[in-house]
């Protein structure tokens, strides 16, 4: 596998060797000793899946505390734009965010560390998506940060009408305004 650095140091794009011919292809999705050794030691104990169709857009969530999550995403059909956003307080990229546009044909995976908010919108007509998790989801430890925040200013593909939102996901806090977030100088891997 290839891993490509981003702009913030931690997140990586993870692109597998695909073997393809006639038939079709293959690629190895994931290897824990390669991960481990090319990304950084994590032990994933959570797998899911979200189908979803043109427009929809899931974010910008986490998990406080204890229940902080990594996760591994990638898309097994449709087009997405997954975003990861820094919010460690105190770190250099505070606020900052990286977009990557996951799809069925380019098999790249996107990584996010603990302390970090995630989400996604849909680009084409109908999105799924898988990602692994190195925590167990506890309703209890919820996060999130509202995702049309100014201040973050993420680029999500969509026209504003097309958005399509939970509920919830309508009501979120800025990050200025988010309750609890990650300190940058914790290290949130540390047992």
């Amino acid at each position: 596998m290839n891993v490509i650095k981003t702009d913030i140091e931690g997140v990586v794009i993870i692109e597998p060797k695909v073997f393809g011919d006639e038939r079709g292809y293959f690629f190895e999705s994931f290897s824990q000793p390669l991960f481990d050794k090319l990304v950084r030691p994590v032990k994933f104990v959570q797998d899911n899946e979200s189908k979803s169709r043109y427009g929809v857009l899931r974010g910008l969530h986490f998990q406080k505390g204890q229940h902080a999550q990594s996760k591994l995403v990638r898309v097994v059909k449709g087009r997405v734009l997954d975003v990861a956003v820094d919010i460690r307080k105190g770190s250099p990229t505070f606020g900052k965010y990286v977009a990557v546009e996951l799809t069925e044909d380019n098999h790249r995976q996107l990584f996010i560390p603990r302390g970090f908010a995630h989400g996604f919108s849909v680009l084409s007509d109908e999105a799924i998506s898988l990602y692994m998790c190195d925590n167990l989801y506890a309703p209890e430890s919820e996060g999130s940060i509202i995702w049309d925040d100014p201040d973050i200013g993420i680029d999500w593909g969509l026209a504003a009408e097309d958005v399509v939102l939970s509920a919830k996901d309508m009501c979120h806090p800025t990050l200025k305004d988010a309750p609890e977030l990650f300190d940058y100088n914790v290290d949130y891997y540390a047992e």
